[in-house]
């Protein structure tokens, strides 16, 4: 993989052109950044930035006045290539709190090791429906301990504007919902998204996570996407890498003060 040429498209598409992520927002592109306005329940922020030591401190502040003024808190998501350097420390002094950095990466799809098959005595339902929508919410509290209202808003938001935009899954030991995972689809662009992926903890280290993986990437291949990204904590990166997924940079949420 040329990762410097698809870190480039990657920027391009999921960046600089991104478009809403869910039924009620709105992408916004004003001088030097582009933004998302979501709806009550869904992501606020800045996605992509092109900025300089001239500039980054006005459009920092500025970001934080539109914001509050909408009564919104919002996310900057600053990848590690993104410039000035200081963007980060920058944030810091603006009153933003950083947020454990991920890492993100990438796989061409006719690259990944796809044949994996779930462990013995799971299996991986779809999830097109409030039951299933209420199990995946139900396994992102339980893996991640966070509340689930809003993936639980927002998947139900998704299903019901565009079922072809999110592809939802559940794995489940008999009844019992051990691990979650969905997948964004972007028209027009060549990235589909793996987002969310969990496990409960006493199910970890069986392969439910590599299985999930794979199902969503054979689904991105069906639907003719070339490449499969995933914001990777210290924690899923080493499975990622024995399937085939490469890092290209950093990623780091710096909430709004």
């Amino acid at each position: 993989m040329d990762h410097a040429a698809v870190l480039a498209l990657y920027d391009r598409d999921m960046r600089q052109g991104a478009r809403p992520d869910g039924p009620g927002a709105r992408i916004e592109r004003v001088a030097g950044l582009v933004r998302q306005v979501g709806s009550a329940h869904g992501w606020n922020g800045v996605v992509w930035s092109d900025l300089d030591e001239n500039t980054a401190d006005a459009a920092i502040e500025e970001q934080v006045r539109y914001y509050a003024g909408l009564g919104r808190e919002f996310e900057w998501k600053l990848y590690g290539h993104d410039l000035p350097v200081d963007l980060g420390k920058r944030l810091r002094a603006a009153g933003f709190t950083a947020e454990p950095e991920e890492t993100l990466m990438v796989a061409e799809v006719a690259d990944l090791t796809l044949d994996v098959q779930a462990p013995e005595g799971i299996r991986i339902l779809p999830v097109t429906d409030s039951a299933g929508v209420g199990l995946v919410a139900d396994v992102h509290e339980k893996a991640f301990g966070t509340d689930g209202t809003r993936l639980r808003h927002q998947l139900l938001a998704q299903l019901a504007a565009d079922a072809d935009t999110v592809v939802a899954v559940v794995a489940l030991a008999g009844d019992e919902p051990v691990s979650a995972a969905r997948m964004e689809l972007v028209a027009g662009t060549r990235f589909a998204g793996l987002w969310g992926g969990g496990t409960v903890a006493h199910w970890r280290g069986r392969g439910i996570y590599r299985a999930l993986v794979a199902h969503r990437a054979k689904v991105a291949a069906s639907r003719g996407y070339r490449y499969v990204q995933v914001d990777a904590t210290a924690q899923s990166r080493p499975i990622l890498a024995r399937l085939g997924f490469e890092p290209l940079t950093t990623t780091t949420p710096y909430v709004s003060p």
